[in-house]
Parts: structure tokens; C-alpha cells; sequence
């Protein structure tokens, strides 16, 4: 399913009724409009490997046209969850959520009409993608805040129906989707199957659209002069180490340029990026008190804790290695099951959404109540340990699977509902209470930044497949793989399990010395 993350902080005081207050009317338009949006996105997204290998990539010899088409997918989630950065900046400070979100649905809508055109061409078919990454990740961090904008004191308590609802929307989206286009790609070919989602994108924006004269809009803020950047620049100015460390930070990711020529742009951009955050975070941390005077002590207060809560989200990263492969690695798999002929590969991710939906009642009807009643708190940082160990079980479950499929011997499909169910659980574990969990631990001000930074977990986390990637098509990493006893396809599946586990060590070992803030606005 989607990573739209959404919290009611609005809620009513326990014991006192809300009075009586109906749903805004203009609601109706933006649940309809992510339902569309959804769909459109998933069924593009959950068909774009099988396509590229059956398709776009038959120039390629055939044993590297599944690595081809990885990097392709992967490399597009990366741009999926690093432009929100881009899209909510552009919404804060110039041009507000409404009209961010209607002009980058038109990029978007364009972006589906490339992929449909360009079915068989593939610089016209990549620049589509591009266009669908910006689109759908510039208007990622808009949408739910655009429905807490809809809101005031006299009907705040209505919102969760509304949440509800629309988080419904995203998983119904999502699983006709992934049930419908597979089909749709067999029979009428690319053209069809692309053009479908762009059809439903379009009709996605034509609804938002025709709710323009009913919406609350919010102006665009002022920049903030205590803003994360703000402080965390002035603590760097503040003395030489961190200055060093930051110094360091940008001379790494200059020299990753270097990598182009092997590894690519996207991943030596990435890797950049990663060591500017991580030795300008490790510089303002050990300096942030020198900022103190010239910004309030909440403020800094603020900084520190958005900086302790990045260590936990670097340990989630993993988790995003592996769930997003479901759509790669364990869709290439699953070509290679016995299933009916009318089922095809990606029809399986159907069950990613279609399992959320029943899996978050069930956690918070029976596996929490359970937990408490013996003794055991379903805290949620002990949630996000499980969800990760979980993730890292299930790519267990098809590395041996895998392993049976490279000896020669076939079996059937439905052996992958079970690590789908594995992942699935992670997922409700890890996603749906991370970035709540981080809510509560920064203040106002800071809470924007944080969903940046979740946002970036995701990117980072299909670096590491990218990585990955790269390294097994080196000679002397495949001839040692050999020497395991395992195809690669197989090792790569347990090392990916044992990256998860080792992630959940380390998540849950931070965990217990975190000392937890609560930052949720007062009644």
C-alpha cells in the first residue's frame, strides 16, 4: 500500500461531546481524488517491472534484463519519495497546497501520457517516469495536510471519519489496481495498461479541480527564522569541529561524483547526499548549544530531537530495502511459480493492500489488548523493532523458496502468501506508527522537517537495493557468491533478510536507551 501517514492530533477532549458539526463539502472531492490518484499510481507502478522485462528491455540480453529492470524501478521510487522535499518546500513558501497540488497533477497527468506513447520508446518512457516521480512525490506531502486545512475548532472532531476514509481510498486504490492492470498488460499490451492509470490521473485532477470555490486555503508561510536549517546552520557557524565534520561531509559527497561512470548519477547523487546528513548532523549536534542566544531554547530543544529521531529512521531504512521489493525482486520470482494462466505475477501485490485493511483492525481489536494482558506494553518503537525482524522473516522465507525454484523443482504461487503476509504485518508495524511516533517527539515548528526525513528513509532505503544491485554484477562478487553454494538471486534474498535483522538489533538496542518526549499540541 501507500506511505500516507495520517494522524488526527485534533481530537476532541475525552468526555466532552463534540456538538453536532457536519463534514465539510468539499471533503468528498479530495477523497475522490486520492482514490483516483492511488489507483492511477499503483497500477502503473505495480506493472513497471514485468513491462520493462517483457517489453522496453528485450534489446538486452536476456539475463540482464530483471537487473535492468530493478534498477529502473528502484530508481524511480528513489525519485517517488525524494521530491516531496521539492513539493512541500513550493507549497510553504510560494504557492500553497492547492495550487501545488493541481499544476504538479498536470506534470503528472503528463507523465502517464509519456509512458502510453512511448511504449516501446525508451527515453520518451523514462522521461515519463520522471514526471510521474516529480508529480506524485511533489504532491505527497500536500494532500493530508490539505484535508487538516478543511478543519477548524467547530468540526475538528469529524476528522478522523475523514482520515479514515481517505486512508480506505489509498488501500482501495491500490488493490483494484494491482488486481486489474496485470490483466490489462497481457491482453492489450503496454499502451492500454499505461494508459488506463493515466486516464484515471486525469480524472483524478478534473475532481479536485471541480472542488477549486468550495476549499479552505491556507496562504503560504513566511520563512521561519528558528526553522530546522535555520538553527542547524547557525550551530555549525558556532565553532570549529562541527565545522570540520560538515567540511568532511561535503568533500565525500563531492568525491562521489566520481562513481558516475560505474554506478550511475542516482546513486552517486544518493550517496552524497547521505554523508552531507550524516556528518552535518553528527557537526550540529556536538555544536548545537552554541546556538543558543540566537534562537529560542525551544527551538534548539527542537533540533536535538529531530537529530535523535534521524538515528532511528537511518535503522528503518532496511525495512524500505526489503518491502519495496516486493514490487522487483519478488515479482521476478513469482514469474517463475506455477500459477493459472489467466493469473499473472503482479497480481500478487493485490494482497499487500487488500492484508492492511484487515490487519490494522485486527492489531488494535485483538494483538494489542492480547499483549497488554500479559504484561507486555506495544510501545511504538517495540512495534518498529518487530515490524522490521518481521520484514527481514519473510525475505527468509522466499530466499529458501528461491533456493527450491534454482534446484529445478516448480511449485505453486500461493507459497508467496506467506511472506506477503510477513511483510505485510512489517509494514502496519513499521509505517503505520513511525511517523506518528515522530510526530510526538519534535514540536510544531520541527514536525515538517520530519516528514522530509521520513520521506528520504524511503529513498534511501532503494539506494541500498540500487548498491546491491551494482555490486553482484561484478565478476569477483558473483564468483565468491558461488562459492556459498547459493545463485545469486538467493544470496541476495538472505542478505537483504540478514541486513533486516541486523537493523532490528540495532533499532531495538537505540530503542531501549531513547528517552521519549511528547510534543502532541494541548487541548
Amino acid at each position: 500500500m501507500g506511505r500516507t501517514f495520517l494522524m488526527n492530533p485534533t481530537a476532541a477532549p475525552a468526555g466532552a461531546p463534540p456538538p453536532p458539526a457536519p463534514i465539510p463539502p468539499q471533503i468528498p472531492y479530495i477523497i475522490g481524488n486520492e482514490g483516483c490518484e492511488r489507483f492511477s499510481f499503483y497500477g502503473m507502478r505495480n506493472i513497471l517491472v514485468a513491462f520493462l522485462v517483457s517489453s522496453l528491455l528485450l534489446d538486452l540480453p536476456a539475463g540482464d534484463r530483471a537487473g535492468a529492470a530493478k534498477d529502473v524501478f528502484h530508481t524511480f521510487v528513489i525519485g517517488v519519495y525524494f521530491f516531496p522535499l521539492l513539493g512541500g518546500w513550493l507549497a510553504d513558501r510560494f504557492f500553497g497546497k492547492y495550487h501545488t497540488i493541481f499544476w504538479l497533477s498536470l506534470l503528472y497527468c503528463l507523465g502517464h501520457l509519456c509512458l502510453a506513447l512511448f511504449e516501446s520508446h525508451r527515453t520518451g518512457f523514462y522521461v515519463g517516469l520522471s514526471l510521474i516521480a516529480l508529480g506524485s512525490g511533489g504532491i505527497k506531502p500536500c494532500v493530508s495536510a490539505f484535508v487538516g486545512d478543511q478543519f477548524d475548532q467547530t468540526n475538528k472532531h469529524r476528522a478522523k471519519v475523514v482520515f479514515d476514509a481517505f486512508y480506505w481510498s489509498i488501500n482501495f486504490g491500490s488493490f483494484f489496481a494491482s488486481l486489474l492492470m496485470p490483466i490489462f498488460l497481457k491482453r492489450f499490451g503496454g499502451a492500454v495498461a499505461f494508459g488506463i492509470p493515466g486516464v484515471l490521473m486525469f480524472i483524478a485532477t478534473l475532481i479536485f479541480w471541480l472542488g477549486r470555490k468550495r476549499y479552505i486555503l491556507v496562504p503560504p508561510t513566511q520563512a521561519d527564522p528558528h526553522s530546522f536549517l535555520r538553527v542547524a546552520a547557525s550551530a555549525l557557524r558556532a565553532g570549529r569541529p562541527g565545522q570540520i565534520l560538515a567540511g568532511f561531509g561535503l568533500l565525500v559527497a563531492l568525491g562521489s561524483f566520481l562513481l558516475v561512470p560505474t554506478a550511475g548519477f542516482v546513486v552517486a547523487f544518493c550517496l552524497g547526499f547521505v554523508a552531507l546528513l550524516t556528518f552535518g548532523g553528527l557537526g550540529v549536534w556536538i555544536q548545537l548549544e552554541g546556538a543558543r542566544g540566537r534562537h529560542p531554547d525551544a527551538a534548539i530543544d527542537g533540533v536535538r530531537s529531530v537529530l535523535r529521531v534521524l538515528v532511528l529512521f537511518s535503522l528503518v531504512t532496511p525495512f524500505w530495502s526489503l518491502f519495496d521489493q516486493k514490487a522487483s525482486t519478488w515479482v521476478l520470482q513469482a514469474d517463475a511459480m506455477t500459477k493459472p494462466e489467466w493469473f499473472q505475477p503482479s497480481q500478487m501485490q493485490a494482497l499487500n493492500p487488500l492484508l492492511v485493511m484487515v490487519l490494522i483492525p485486527f492489531n488494535n481489536l485483538v494483538v494489542y489488548p492480547a499483549l497488554l494482558k500479559f504484561g507486555i506494553a506495544p510501545t511504538a518503537l517495540r512495534r518498529m523493532t518487530a515490524g522490521i525482524a518481521l520484514a527481514g522473516l519473510s525475505w527468509v522465507v522466499v530466499g529458501g523458496m528461491q533456493v527450491v525454484l534454482d534446484g529445478g523443482q516448480a511449485f505453486s504461487i500461493a507459497w508467496q502468501i506467506l511472506p506477503y503476509a510477513l511483510l505485510t504485518l512489517g509494514e502496519v508495524l513499521v509505517s503505520a506508527t513511525g511517523l506518528e511516533f515522530a510526530y510526538s517527539q519534535a514540536p510544531a515548528s520541527m514536525k515538517g522537517a520530519l516528514m522530509s526525513f521520513w520521506n528520504l528513509s524511503v529513498t534511501i532505503g532503494n539506494l541500498w537495493v540500487l548498491i546491491v544491485n551494482a555490486a553482484v554484477k561484478n565478476a569477483t562478487v558473483t564468483g565468491w557468491i558461488k562459492t556459498t553454494g547459493f545463485g545469486v538471486t538467493a544470496f541476495q534474498m538472505f542478505f537483504f533478510a540478514a541486513f533486516a535483522f541486523a537493523a532490528a538489533a540495532a533499532f531495538g538496542f537505540f530503542a531501549r536507551r531513547y528517552r521519549e518526549v511528547d510534543h502532541y499540541r494541548r487541548a
